[in-house]
């Protein structure tokens, strides 16, 4: 594996003007042409950012850049600089490889199947996917619960607040590391509404215009197998000495 560090030097102001150009725009058109990223930090003066992406090989990240270049994506976000103007003063790029055991680079995810009253389940579409329209979620913190993640992510992307019944499925993309666990559950409150900065979209639809609206197969397996309602265990424990956190089975509805 290689590691590119980007570093982008902006003006404070230009912030959420770079981060809506990323979601939308470099993030996208890296990870469909095979780029992992490992992570993306501002500093606390808010002039600086750093995004780290890892590659197989420098062939590979050389590979990925011709075909970024070629894109119709691509093509549209140097139309959008232009009316944007100058987003970052300067940047620079080195290339690191690991001199170190690197542990396995995983990432957990979750996402859920909320349904309301008349039975319509609640999607977003999120701004570095906005080719398609998913179920609510995101990345699981470090030492947070699933159910807890679940719970923050919906919040966070959506304004409601749920109910969960169980995990309907885990799905693992090997191409980008991600596993995602997704539950089922029910809606209890708040007013739906988009995540500024996150998501352009937040509604409840009917299933089967949900089917229509999920443009990424991945995505539409998701749902089908979460609206199925086939429930599996799950346990989030300590050990040292054992404590249980939380825990469903098969038999809840």
């Amino acid at each position: 594996m290689i590691y590119r560090r980007k570093t982008y030097t902006i003006q404070p102001e230009k912030l959420n003007d770079f981060n809506d150009f990323f979601h939308t725009y470099l993030y996208p058109n890296q990870i469909k042409h095979g780029a992992k990223l490992i992570g993306r930090w501002v500093n606390e003066a808010q002039d600086e950012i750093v995004a780290m992406w890892a590659y197989r090989d420098k062939k590979q990240y050389e590979e990925i850049e011709r075909n970024i270049k070629s894109s119709d994506l691509h093509k549209k976000a140097q139309e959008k600089r232009k009316e944007l103007g100058a987003l970052y003063i300067e940047s620079r790029q080195e290339f690191f490889t690991a001199t170190t055991y690197c542990p396995p680079q995983h990432i957990v995810a979750v996402s859920a199947y909320i349904t309301n009253e008349a039975d319509e389940v609640l999607l977003v579409r999120n701004l570095h996917r906005a080719d398609t329209m998913e179920m609510p979620g995101g990345q699981v913190g470090e030492g947070e619960t699933l159910e807890s993640a679940i719970h923050r992510e919906v919040l966070e992307e959506t304004g409601v607040q749920v109910r969960l019944h169980g995990i309907t499925g885990i799905y693992q993309n090997l191409s980008s590391g991600v596993v995602c666990v997704v539950f089922r559950g029910a809606y209890e409150s708040g007013e739906v509404r988009a995540a500024v900065g996150e998501t352009s979209e937040a509604l409840f639809v009917k299933p089967e215009e949900a089917e229509k609206l999920i443009t990424r197969e991945q995505f539409l397996v998701r749902l089908r197998d979460a609206r199925a309602g086939h429930y599996i265990p799950h346990e989030a424990f300590r050990v040292r000495p054992y404590e249980l956190v939380s825990q469903f089975d098969v038999k809840q509805e």
